[in-house]
Formats: C-alpha cells, sequence, structure tokens
C-alpha cells in the first residue's frame, strides 16, 4: 500500500502501515478466540523519583535461563549509494543492534518466555532502509502478515539526523517499530494512539528518548493522542498500579475485542477519563519542579 508523501498515519489493525513522527532535532522535516479480560489490579504507591523508568519496562523479578524465541532477521538495503544508507551503516552494527532491540522489546511486553502472557509468534523480521518520505512503518507481508514483519526506515531520515544522535536516534525508532510487531490490537479496534504510546513507552523505558520530548508538555491533549504523549501516561499509570500495568494493558488487548470502558474498568478499575484526569492533575502539580 504506498504511502503519501509527509504523513505520519497511525497504524491500521494489523499494523500497516503506522509511520513514526520525525525527530524535530533532525536537520530536516521529514482471528484469536475471545477470553474474558484480566481481572484489575490495585492501586500502588508510585516509585520514588530515584528510581528509572528502564526498570519498569524492562524488568524481570523472576530471571530465567529460557529464552525468547528469536525472529529470523533480515536487512534489506535499497540503495548502497545513498548517503543515508552510508550513514545508518556507520553509525550503528546491525547484527548486534537488531537482536538486541528484539530482546529488550520481548521483555518489556512479555518478561517471560513461557510464564504468564502469550508473545505472538512472529517468526521473521526484515528491516528494510529505502528512501522515503516519513521516518518508519511497519507492515505485515501479504504472505503472512501475523508471522513476518517489515520495518521500513527512511534513508532520507537517517540522513537528516545531527550527527551526535545518530546511533541513539536510530536505535530507539527501530525499537519502536518492534514493538509493533509484538503488541495486540484488541483485534484491531484499539485506538491507533494506544498503539503507538506503548511503542513510545518501550522506547522511554529503554532510556532512547529524544531530546525533545517533555513530560510537562504532554497533559495538553487527549489521552490516545499517541506517540510519547501517550506515553507518559502509560508511565505513571505504570508507577501509579505497580510494574507490569502496561504488560497486563497488552494482555488485555490479546484476550478481548478493544470497547473503551470494561477495558480500563476490568484492567485497572477505574474509566481512562478518571486516569486521564488523575495524571493531568498530578503532572501539572510537578511542573514547577522540572526545569
Amino acid at each position: 500500500m504506498p504511502l503519501p508523501p509527509n504523513t505520519t498515519p497511525v497504524p491500521l489493525p494489523i499494523f500497516f502501515p503506522a509511520m513514526s513522527p520525525a525527530d524535530p532535532t533532525s536537520t530536516q522535516a521529514s482471528a484469536p478466540t475471545s477470553t474474558p479480560l484480566p481481572g484489575h489490579i490495585e492501586e500502588k504507591e508510585a516509585r520514588g523519583p530515584g528510581d528509572k523508568i528502564a526498570s519498569s519496562a524492562n524488568g524481570d523479578s523472576s530471571p530465567s535461563t529460557e529464552e525468547f524465541p528469536q525472529p529470523h532477521l533480515r536487512l534489506h538495503l535499497n540503495d548502497l549509494t545513498d548517503d543515508g544508507t552510508s550513514i545508518f551503516l556507520s553509525s550503528i552494527s546491525p547484527s548486534t543492534l537488531l537482536p538486541y532491540a528484539v530482546s529488550r522489546v520481548q521483555k518489556a511486553l512479555y518478561v517471560h518466555p513461557t510464564r504468564g502472557y502469550h508473545i505472538p509468534s512472529t517468526r521473521s523480521v526484515t528491516l528494510i532502509v529505502r528512501p522515503m518520505n516519513g521516518v518508519a512503518y511497519t507492515t505485515g507481508i501479504d504472505l503472512d502478515p501475523e508471522q513476518h514483519k517489515e520495518i521500513h526506515l527512511s534513508s532520507r531520515y537517517v540522513a537528516s539526523i545531527s550527527p551526535d544522535r545518530r546511533g541513539h536516534e536510530i536505535e530507539g525508532v527501530i525499537v519502536h517499530e518492534l514493538v509493533h510487531c509484538y503488541q495486540y490490537n484488541g483485534h484491531g479496534h484499539a485506538p491507533g494512539g494506544l498503539m503507538e504510546g506503548i511503542a513510545d513507552w518501550v522506547r522511554l523505558g529503554a532510556d532512547l528518548a529524544p531530546p525533545h520530548w517533555r513530560k510537562g508538555d504532554e497533559i495538553k491533549g487527549k489521552w490516545d493522542a499517541g506517540y510519547q504523549h501517550t506515553a507518559y501516561f502509560l508511565q505513571y499509570l505504570e508507577d501509579r498500579f505497580g510494574e507490569g500495568t502496561v504488560r497486563r494493558l497488552n494482555e488485555g488487548l490479546r484476550t478481548s475485542k478493544y470497547e473503551e470502558k470494561s477495558f480500563w474498568t476490568g484492567i485497572i478499575g477505574r474509566p481512562i477519563e478518571q486516569l486521564w484526569d488523575d495524571y493531568k492533575e498530578q503532572a501539572s502539580e510537578g511542573e514547577g519542579g522540572e526545569s
């Protein structure tokens, strides 16, 4: 499906195509069986300021020697003479970064390969670096869109990234897109902003946030505005209701068709409007102490 130029649409039901937003710091613009929702969780005390977000997104309270099933990873470079392709190859080591990023995403969303939650059977992921508008998007291939995924990364965008941020930004975009290879979507009915917010929540927890992300700026719109706007809200829920909250949301998106009221009250015990108002109130109170 061709993408219109200069667009970053929210994801369609099986995540094709869904564009990642450009980084303003760059030098140029750019059928499962239905089962009941998991029971809601009780509120926990928020973590202290010394606790890092990364621990909630990637922590495993019971480490195991078992490993998640790893997909077959492929890299396709459309044009070796393209400046962005050369920058991509000189900024990261794909053979190291891709397996590491897959593992980070798996642990963020599922913790353990055989216990608790049901990880999707993603068998292959192909990263395609090519000249195109936008930043990146993830799609399923026609042969089997559920098990075989493609991530398209814009070499034009790569070329636009500030030299001191290239490796960090490329890794962040790849982690974000890999989440779309492993998350559930409420049988195709979840808001696109929630899907993108979960992807950026994992990126946030991996300490890969771009410098333009600001928590205080994310309370002015709606909860499902997507990307970092929703990511900070999800981290608030993770802090308030305990580690694993976002994983439970993802599991709820696997087991049932998304219906807003029953989804949020079934998992967390409160309607989304109340949760968003609570988040905005807390964020507003904290603005005075943030730079």
